[in-house]
């Protein structure tokens, strides 16, 4: 990175900056961070947000001084990063299998023994493997498990209540196994309504499992969100009743970046259904990937140097957003009438309307649907100000040993 200017901050638009490059607006990020610490506080609710959307040391670390209870690991390997970063409080969102994910996971307890970790069980079988592998660890602490609810057809999770009663009953017996509460990822859903039935019975297993008195730790823990019906999971967790007060804890992870495509369209959805009340503002996308136009090698058509190598595609292609001819004053215009018509590994083609000035050397910047899949790309993604001027860069490690 080189920067010829007097206040020594590298300009994206200046062409600063090797593209393509993944930046996060900071102000956005700011209003993200604070708008769903203000959600969580005005509703009573705690976050645990899913650290797996970005595996950034340092985001967490915002996320934790703003306020979250914990962060969310999609497995026992992330989560032993976690505690390395100084996170005591861990949900692992997974069911734990194999000798080395226990491996993993009894290593974490041992040498973290301050933190405070759950996973998920929805097995007898399953509980019976973690109790063998702290039995053989001689860990000398209990394991917190929660008990993971799902659906036909869809993910790992008990079907019934029916199964949920039975598996919590095997982890109240079983030794050295806490059973601490019930979790629930609604987000397999495409729609509301699907994830509203799958969310009425998670409350009926909440109710049923502390009913029969299962529960072995101090708080009862009930979990659940994504980003796509945060809203419906949270007025679930906060209407459910019990014998025992509850701790509602919502995992949503991708609020930080937020985005132009899917979760823009969920937030939406949310604000239009009205269950809970929001607070003032919204949402902002704060993630953008830059790249060059590299060709015009028809009227109609434009060559952008990135592709899924640099961008995620799962979820929706990228959106054109932003124009620039580059320079120390450049100011990004709206491209508009542009979209993306394909994506290949390290080239996008966009579709452009007649009289699009779009030039060779140009820099377009892109919005993005579904973030996650965009930062396990990065090693490094930087941060700007909203002159595009770069005043820091995190990291990510998505990474697992073999």
């Amino acid at each position: 990175m080189t920067t010829r200017h007097p206040d020594g901050l590298a300009r994206v638009l200046a062409d600063d900056v090797a593209l393509p490059v993944a930046v996060i607006r900071q102000s956005a990020l700011d209003n993200n961070l604070a708008w769903m610490s203000a959600f969580a506080r005005h509703h009573g609710l705690s976050l645990a947000p899913h650290g797996k959307t970005t595996m950034s040391p340092e985001l967490m670390a915002m996320q934790m001084e703003h306020g979250a209870w914990g962060m969310t690991a999609a497995n026992p390997f992330h989560a032993a990063l976690y505690a390395q970063w100084g996170i005591e409080r861990i949900i692992i969102a997974n069911q734990i299998v194999g000798r080395r994910s226990m491996d993993a996971l009894t290593g974490l307890m041992r040498d973290h023994p301050s933190a405070e970790v759950y996973c998920l069980v929805d097995s007898a079988a399953g509980v019976a493997a973690l109790s063998e592998a702290g039995s053989a660890a001689r860990l000398g602490r209990t394991m917190r498990v929660l008990i993971e609810i799902g659906d036909a057809g869809q993910r790992a999770g008990v079907r019934s209540t029916a199964e949920a009663l039975a598996v919590a009953r095997a982890a109240h017996a079983a030794a050295g196994i806490a059973l601490a509460g019930v979790e629930i990822f609604e987000g397999v859903h495409a729609d509301g309504a699907g994830s509203g039935a799958q969310l009425e019975r998670f409350a009926e297993a909440v109710r049923a499992i502390v009913g029969e008195g299962l529960i072995e730790t101090a708080e009862v823990i009930v979990s659940a969100g994504g980003s796509l019906f945060y809203d419906q999971a949270a007025a679930t967790m906060l209407a459910a009743s019990a014998d025992r007060p509850l701790r509602p804890v919502l995992r949503s992870g991708c609020y930080l970046t937020h985005d132009h495509g899917m979760y823009a369209d969920a937030h939406h959805g949310i604000a239009v259904r009205g269950l809970v009340a929001l607070p003032a503002g919204g949402l902002q996308p704060a993630l953008e990937v830059w790249a060059h136009v590299q060709s015009r090698p028809e009227p109609g058509q434009a060559i952008a140097a990135l592709g899924k190598r640099n961008i995620s595609s799962d979820a929706g292609l990228p959106v054109p957003l932003w124009h620039v001819r580059p320079g120390r004053d450049a100011r990004p215009m709206p491209l508009e009438g542009c979209t993306t018509a394909k994506l290949y590994d390290q080239h996008a083609c966009l579709a452009v309307p007649p009289g699009c000035d779009l030039a060779y050397g140009d820099l377009i910047g892109f919005g993005i649907s579904h973030p996650c899949t965009t930062f396990d790309k990065w090693r490094h993604l930087l941060i700007v100000d909203d002159n595009y001027r770069v005043t820091g860069r995190v990291s990510t490690h998505f990474g697992i040993v073999a």
